[in-house]
Parts: C-alpha cells; sequence; structure tokens
C-alpha cells in the first residue's frame, strides 16, 4: 500500500474512534442506548487500568481490553495517539503554526506527572487521573459542550417555534434529538467555565507547537512512549534520503532529528505516516527493529523518579493533613452508595457519571473535598436531586468507584439528611402553607410529615418535619423547594448513625 493511502488509513481510522467516542458519549445519556458499553474508551486505557491496578492492587479483568492496546503499542508503538485518541484527533483538528521553538527537555514533563500519578496511586489516590486525555474529554463533553449545545438547540426553537409552519417539523426534530442526543432538563453545571478554560488552553497550546498537550504533557502519551522504545515495527531512514529536511518540517510531535541522520526517537512517533508523504525520495520506510531504542537525555533517569516520589508523598501528606482530611464538608454528599475512602482510591475523575446522571445533580468537586478529591462526583440538590428510580451513576461507573446497587437496594441507602431552616421555610416564617417537600418526597413512607400548627390568629397551618430515620437524601425537597436562591430545606452529608441503609 502507498504511503498516501496507509495516511488516508490513519485519517479515516481517527474519525471512526472519534465518531465512535461521541457515539458512546450520548448513548450514555438517560434516554439512550448504545450497543456497546459506553466506558469502551477507559476499558481500552492502559493509564486507567494500571492506575486503578495500583490504587486496588488487584489486577481488574474489567480493564483486560488495555491490554490489547498495550500489545499495540509494543508492535507498532504509538498507534493510540496517532490512530485512535479522540482527545488527539481533537487537538490535531485546531494546529497553527508554530509561534516558538520549545526545548526537547520539555517532553519529560509527561514523565514526571505519569510517575507521580502512578505513585500517589500506590498511595491510594488517584487526584492527577483528572489528567488523563480520555477522562479531560468526557468532562468537557459532559460539563461544557452539552449543556451549551442544549441551550441553544432550545433557544432557536424557541424562536422558530413561533413561526406556525415550521411547529410540526419542529416537533419531528425534536422526538429524535431530545432524549437520545439531547436532555430533557436543561443541566447546569458549577465548574463549567473553568473546565471550558482549561480545554481552551490545551487548545491554545497549539500555537506554540503542534499537538503540544501529546508532546509535553500527556500522562499517557508518557506511558505509551515508555513501551514504544521497544516497539517491533519502528520508522528508519534508509539510503534513498537526501537531508533535505523536508521530513523534520512536517513531523506534528517533532520527533525527526537532523543532527542524527534524521532519526526519530520510537517514543516520540505517533505513526502518522506525514514523513512518508512528504519525503521526495522514498528514503523513509517503517521496519522491524529489535534493539531497543536509545535513551534521550528528556526520557525519565532516577532524578525524575526521585522528583515524583518527592512530590507525591509530599503532596499527598500537605492533602492529608489539611482541614478537609479531618473534617469533610458538610454539604459534601456523595453518590449512593459510595464511601468516601474508597470513592477517593478509586475514582479516576473520568466525568461518566456526572453525564448520565438525568437531572446533573451529580457535579465536579472543586475544593469541597480539598485538592484530594478534586473532580470527584457530589450531589448538590439545589441543581438537581438524586432520581428515586435511577441507578445510572454505578452502572457506569468503570472502576466501581460508585457501587453497582439493585434499583431496591440504591433505594434505602442513606445520602444524605434533609433539615429545614425555620427562617426562610414558609409556613414557619410566614405561616403561609407550603407544602412542596412533602409533596415531592419519594420514599414510600414519606420522610416529611406535615403537623397542623394553630397560629395567634386562629388559622391552621401545615409545617414540615423531617423523619430523620426514614430519610434518604435524595434531594428532590431541596431542588424543589420554591424559594429563590438558598433552600428552606437543605439536604447535608449524613452523621454515622445514619449513613447506612435502612431495614
Amino acid at each position: 500500500m502507498t504511503p498516501y493511502r496507509w495516511r488516508r488509513l490513519r485519517q479515516v481510522s481517527q474519525w471512526f474512534f472519534l465518531l465512535l467516542f461521541l457515539y458512546l458519549f450520548f448513548g450514555a445519556l438517560p434516554d439512550s442506548t448504545a450497543l456497546l458499553p459506553v466506558d469502551l474508551f477507559f476499558r481500552a486505557n492502559p493509564l486507567a487500568a494500571l492506575s486503578t491496578s495500583l490504587a486496588r492492587l488487584e489486577l481488574l479483568p474489567h480493564f483486560a481490553l488495555a491490554l490489547v492496546v498495550a500489545g499495540l503499542t509494543l508492535a507498532f508503538g504509538r498507534v493510540w495517539c496517532g490512530w485512535i485518541c479522540p482527545l488527539g484527533t481533537v487537538l490535531e483538528l485546531f494546529t497553527f503554526r508554530a509561534l516558538r521553538q520549545v526545548p526537547d527537555g520539555w517532553r519529560n514533563a509527561k514523565y514526571l506527572l505519569l510517575l507521580t500519578l502512578l505513585i500517589l496511586a500506590l498511595l491510594a489516590n488517584q487526584t492527577l487521573m483528572a489528567f488523563d486525555p480520555i477522562a479531560i474529554l468526557t468532562r468537557t463533553l459532559a460539563a461544557v459542550v452539552l449543556p451549551l449545545l442544549n441551550a441553544l438547540v432550545t433557544g432557536i426553537e424557541s424562536v422558530l417555534y413561533a413561526v406556525p409552519p415550521l411547529q410540526q417539523p419542529l416537533d419531528t426534530v425534536e422526538g429524535y434529538i431530545r432524549g437520545p442526543m439531547l436532555p430533557f432538563i436543561q443541566p447546569y453545571f458549577q465548574l463549567n467555565l473553568l473546565l471550558a478554560l482549561f480545554f481552551i488552553g490545551l487548545v491554545a497550546l497549539n500555537a506554540l507547537v503542534p499537538r503540544f498537550w501529546c508532546r509535553y504533557l500527556c500522562p499517557l502519551g508518557g506511558l505509551l512512549s515508555l513501551l514504544s522504545k521497544v516497539a517491533l515495527v519502528r520508522r528508519t531512514v534508509g539510503e534513498g534520503c537526501n537531508n533535505c529536511a523536508t521530513c523534520a518540517t512536517s513531523c506534528p510531535t517533532g520527533t525527526i532529528d537532523p543532527s542524527r541522520g534524521f532519526q526519530s526517537d520510537p517514543a516520540e512517533c505517533t505513526v502518522c505516516f506525514d514523513c512518508l508523504t512528504d519525503c521526495p525520495r522514498s528514503g523513509i520506510g517503517f521496519h522491524v527493529v529489535t534493539r531497543p531504542a536509545s535513551w534521550r537525555e528528556y526520557d525519565p533517569s532516577r532524578r525524575t523518579l526521585l522528583a515524583s516520589a518527592l512530590t507525591a508523598v509530599t503532596g499527598l501528606a500537605l492533602l492529608r493533613t489539611a482541614p478537609a482530611a479531618f473534617r469533610r464538608f458538610a454539604t459534601l454528599i456523595r453518590p449512593p452508595g459510595s464511601v468516601e475512602e474508597t470513592l477517593l482510591l478509586r475514582c479516576i475523575r473520568c466525568g461518566e457519571c456526572m453525564q448520565v446522571c438525568p437531572t446533573a445533580g451529580l457535579q465536579p468537586s472543586l475544593l469541597e473535598a480539598d485538592l484530594e478529591g478534586l473532580w470527584t462526583p457530589r450531589l448538590v440538590p439545589r441543581l438537581g436531586y438524586c432520581d428515586y428510580g435511577c441507578t445510572n451513576c454505578g452502572q457506569v461507573c468503570p472502576t466501581e468507584a460508585i457501587p453497582r446497587l439493585a434499583l431496591e437496594e440504591k433505594r434505602r441507602v442513606v445520602m444524605g439528611l434533609a433539615y429545614i431552616d425555620t427562617n426562610r421555610c414558609i409556613p414557619w416564617a410566614d405561616s403561609r402553607d407550603c407544602i412542596v417537600c412533602e409533596e415531592m418526597c419519594p420514599t414510600p413512607e414519606k420522610a416529611i410529615v406535615l403537623d397542623d400548627i394553630e397560629t395567634p390568629d386562629g388559622r391552621t397551618v401545615r409545617r414540615p418535619r423531617v423523619l430523620r430515620d426514614v430519610c434518604i437524601g435524595c434531594g428532590i425537597c431541596e431542588f424543589k423547594c420554591p424559594l429563590e436562591g438558598e433552600s428552606a430545606i437543605r439536604v447535608y452529608a449524613p452523621t454515622v448513625d445514619v449513613a447506612l441503609p435502612n431495614a
């Protein structure tokens, strides 16, 4: 096959896997169905597999597909980065003219991040998995792109629906896209601006050099780079090379070195075939090479390992001696069945649970769980409640940080406890009737009851009261409270004596 066809095949592969990623992303929405596991890309992610296995000190069959990706890397090099990775494909779409030369020594940063991440995982912490490329793209789509797209489509439809001839076509379109592609309820995310700026920053770094993230920062790329050092099939330079330097100019990762006879580092080569198609004399090829690649000055060294270990141990010690480690935030409500220590141990910050939450009640943490819990999911009832008939978050969690519970079991799990602010509650503060929280309570035996109280002027007002041994902390009462701003009934993290499933 000619080099041009190889490059075209790579481009087709990139688009195929990007579209597959988007298909699985939308297939994970509550009213959608996907023919494949929606966490397929996480199952195939060697970094997620290694990090989770180190954190749990066990091999997980769930990540068997990651071994296939590792095998492909050992055979052909970083094909994941050049042929499969959806974030790499997106970044490649936003390639600009390079503004400056970046020293090769910066490539060591991804190894430093990788080793720190793995050492932290071994110490039962996965905070740095927030920088996994699949997690980054999933979070960005779930918390930024999907809410924005939903708001834009809804706004446009609202304007067009005023035109009578367009009403029937719009109803038809709504029937196809609402549910399978767009949520019925407009989701709101607290950190959407921060997540958007983070992703825009990754794209903007391409203005320095193409695929800056892939070259210098990606921890998954660092792991695959180490495997590619001993890859069987690698790029070679033949006798036809006339030192024209065209390949060095066209290489998207800048790994072709004129001072080394235009050889490339297989750890940095993403097997894109751009050098093959641009070479005017067919002086380049990909052949079987049995000897390991030479170690470069930017590759990890003992100094890198020591710096990573020091960073991991010191950082974790500081995190676990911070105030949040002593007393949790009262509003830190975790997904149903989650235990704080287990969640922090297993959660890889992928955002899948937030994506499938039908009410958008699950939100990414920032400082509510301190930096150790960065991007981990928490329930914010004022933005969305835990649906009494839903178990989506546990079903899609790739590491079982959120346990997979049967619906009846999930309905008994205590997530928190509701408290009434009598200074804001309408019946308590203003002696006016409001029974919204009691009406909305989903438990078979209502966790909120109404007491008839006679006011000084002779009227009877029904005041809500929470039954502590029945409340599961789903948050629907807080979400539905008609007051503007802070709700008159709020759900807080459970106390020790109520944190167990009801009998």
